[in-house]
């Protein structure tokens, strides 16, 4: 098998999406004697820093904060990478499909906006499907939802999510929100995703707190998975054939391709490396100083639960 590695002038994260040929359409059938493709990705190389955000000059910063690294940051860690570089929740997906197995319409992917976070980080969604966002947080978010193109963003959508009306609105001060931790749903809000010809990425993040970030990818069949914790993947019921396994994360600037031939109910393995880009790749990327605190009593810190850990920092 052969790995291919390019740079792709229109693939520079956060601005420019993929310009690859969207098929017309696509076909359902029987796969009676199709095969699977199974493999890793690994990332190769440091990986690279996590964005910081200052949440003194952000709103909720008590509630938002309780999930910071307990000295005023908020940190985002686009890149999930095991120890051994098993490189997770990235998407790989097979291109030149136009007759296979049926989509899974169960029914439209789910986002949660969750201890300010969007979950998951990357969505995978077929064009012209309608995703649910739901806010599971005490504070407000919205959505703004863009397309990424050579041309710049373009808006897909832009509403508020509303809270849970459980959710306690009677705090004697903001910063006892910091000290709250049930999560309910607020009502369901189902957008549709219609991205322009030729575009495959879009972006949701909240007008309110700039580090709820989360990526999607439209696909075109539904031959994709997502890498698990050990940075494995499989997808199944493929039709005999050569075909090109491509891996996508909103972050990296490469296009990363691997030739794979499934045999009539055989199984394929491929092994994906992603070099680690090197560089400054956000603006706020994460610095080497002092932190600023809240003024948040001794006591009252105590209570917050400790959950850099959970943010892969």
């Amino acid at each position: 098998m052969r790995i291919t590695r390019r740079v792709s002038s229109g693939m520079m994260a956060l601005v420019l999406g993929f310009a690859t040929p969207v098929l017309a359409s696509y076909e359902a059938m029987t796969v009676s004697d199709g095969g699977a493709i199974t493999g890793t990705v690994k990332l190769d190389g440091t990986v690279p820093k996590p964005k910081g955000y200052n949440l003194t000059t952000l709103p909720d910063p008590f509630y938002c904060g309780r999930i910071s690294d307990g000295q005023g940051w908020r940190i985002l860690q686009p890149f999930n990478v095991g120890p051994a570089g098993e490189f997770r929740d990235v998407v790989v997906y097979v291109e030149g499909i136009d007759r296979g197995k049926p989509f899974d319409d169960a029914g439209a992917p789910q986002i949660e906006a969750k201890d300010c976070l969007f979950l998951p980080f990357t969505t995978v969604v077929r064009d012209d499907q309608s995703v649910t966002v739901v806010n599971m947080d005490p504070v407000m978010h919205d959505i703004q939802a863009y397309e990424t193109s050579h041309l710049g963003a373009r808006v897909l959508f832009n509403v508020p999510l509303p809270m849970n009306p459980q959710h306690p609105r009677n705090f004697k001060d903001r910063s006892e929100i910091g000290l709250y931790h049930k999560h309910m749903a607020g009502p369901p809000m189902k957008q549709l995703v219609n991205l322009s010809k030729g575009r495959r990425i879009f972006m949701m993040q909240c007008g309110f707190h700039v580090y709820m970030e989360s990526w999607g990818l439209a696909v075109t069949n539904p031959y994709f998975a997502k890498t698990d914790e050990q940075g494995r993947f499989t997808i199944t019921d493929v039709p005999p054939g050569t075909y090109k396994l491509s891996v996508w994360h909103p972050y990296i600037r490469t296009v990363i391709e691997q030739t794979v031939t499934v045999e009539p109910k055989g199984t394929a393995e491929a092994g994906l490396v992603v070099l680690a880009p090197t560089g400054r790749l956000y603006a706020n990327e994460v610095l080497d100083h002092e932190y600023v605190r809240y003024s948040v009593t001794e006591d009252a810190k105590k209570e917050i639960e400790p959950m850099i850990q959970k943010q892969g920092h």
